[in-house]
């Protein structure tokens, strides 16, 4: 249904609704919402005419949740790519919609994916939309997925629309899976940095001092660097819950700051300016926006809608910002790249190339060559990250244990320089 377009983040306010579209079919439903007039006017943009809003009690679409749903457990990302194509291969077969589902809740393992289904089936059976049933399930369903059902009902082509739906998960978990992949040495060497660090740290540091002490060794005596690390020392030994603590605190204030939009957007925006890894997510974004809107245009949403659900799943709150502004520029008539330009996100090759997409009416195939270059773009970066961050963390790692060396074997040679003097 349409208002699975605008489905929110946090805590927003829950809403009955009752639209009609341009072929008078009645559809109802609950959605999350800003507000009534917010809600009210993305069901217009979206080619409905609004019945009746209400504001129910509590928050979040409690409703949403299929009988033996657990709330804890995700849907998979391959999960929904494998109902997608095998639902459209069916729905192309001619088969039933209320026939597909059922088949497809027999099948499938995941018990949540059965769950929404037998959920979706059942809403079908009493006479809503394919789109509106899944609407209920919008952390499962993105704004694009109920966005191409809606296109494909609507036109009469859903077998299509199901399988670009399939292309574009698998697109998007192969481009998971790659940035995972490459992720994957760094962490572990990460992990191993600091697990060798903590362990001199709490355990060899100690005895050492201890061994200073009886020497004879003071503060006043030791070198500086020495002093640094027993000073580091003492502190993960003897007062370590502090350390804990505030690691956890800053856990929490990121995570409560990352359900805000103004806390999303400053932390989407150290991302794009990082030293390394800033470059690699801007082209993933890229991508995604240009992958999900060649899609969406391709399959006859309207652009409006269209960059709206983009702007939801781009997965950058600043990236998200530039689309929304070229979308106020199309509803008053203008091009799209302006604002783009403007932005200072879109590189000119790709504001080009809208451009011209726009002039020759060619949009969806020009940002399709958008997302293949972006998609090379981001293998070749990827290659690169992996190739160059192996050995900065092996330098890395080498210069931190061997700071904690030379800490640690100063004081001794100093000793042994000095019963050297004493000797001669």
């Amino acid at each position: 249904m349409a208002a699975g377009g605008i489905a929110g983040v946090g805590l927003m306010a829950v809403f009955q609704y009752r639209v009609r579209d341009a072929r008078g079919a009645e559809f109802t439903g609950t959605i999350e919402a800003d507000s009534e007039q917010a809600l009210r006017t993305n069901l217009v943009d979206q080619g409905y005419v609004v019945s009746s809003i209400q504001k129910t009690k509590g928050t979040g679409v409690v409703k949403g949740r299929g009988r033996g749903m657990s709330r804890f457990k995700r849907v998979k990302l391959n999960d929904l790519a494998q109902f997608c194509r095998q639902f459209a291969t069916m729905i192309n077969a001619g088969v039933t919609v209320v026939r597909c589902l059922s088949v497809l809740q027999e099948q499938t393992t995941n018990p949540n994916l059965r769950a929404m289904i037998a959920d979706i089936r059942a809403e079908v059976e009493g006479g809503n939309s394919l789109s509106g049933a899944m609407a209920k399930y919008s952390r499962t369903f993105s704004n694009l997925a109920i966005g191409l059902v809606r296109a494909g009902e609507v036109g009469g082509v859903l077998d299509e629309t199901l399988n670009k739906l399939a292309v574009f998960l698998e697109k998007d978990l192969e481009l998971r899976r790659k940035v995972k992949s490459a992720m994957t040495y760094p962490t572990i060497v990460m992990i191993a940095a600091v697990g060798i660090v903590l362990f001199l740290m709490t355990f060899i540091l100690p005895k050492f001092m201890a061994l200073f002490d009886e020497l004879g060794i003071g503060r006043d005596k030791m070198p500086k660097m020495t002093l640094i690390l027993r000073d580091a020392s003492d502190f993960l030994v003897h007062y370590w819950y502090y350390a804990l603590a505030g690691g956890i605190i800053i856990f929490i204030a990121l995570k409560f700051l990352g359900r805000t939009k103004v806390g999303r957007r400053y932390i989407d925006l150290v991302k794009l300016k990082l030293p390394v890894f800033g470059k690699l997510i801007h082209k993933v974004a890229l991508s995604r926006f240009a992958s999900t809107l060649s899609t969406l245009l391709s399959s006859g949403v309207p652009i409006l809608q269209a960059m709206e659900t983009v702007a939801g799943t781009v997965g950058n709150e600043i990236i998200a910002e530039a689309v929304l502004d070229a979308r106020a520029s199309v509803r008053e008539g203008e091009e799209i790249g302006t604002p783009l330009r403007n932005s200072g996100m879109f590189p000119p090759m790709v504001v080009q190339m809208i451009s011209i997409g726009e002039e020759t009416g060619s949009l969806d195939a020009m940002l399709a060559k958008v997302s293949e270059f972006y998609e090379s773009e981001v293998d070749t970066a990827l290659a690169s990250l992996t190739a160059a961050i192996e050995p900065m963390l092996i330098v890395f790692l080498g210069g931190v244990v061997g700071f904690i060396v030379v800490a640690m074997f100063m004081p001794l040679v100093e000793i042994i320089n000095s019963l050297s003097s004493q000797n001669e």
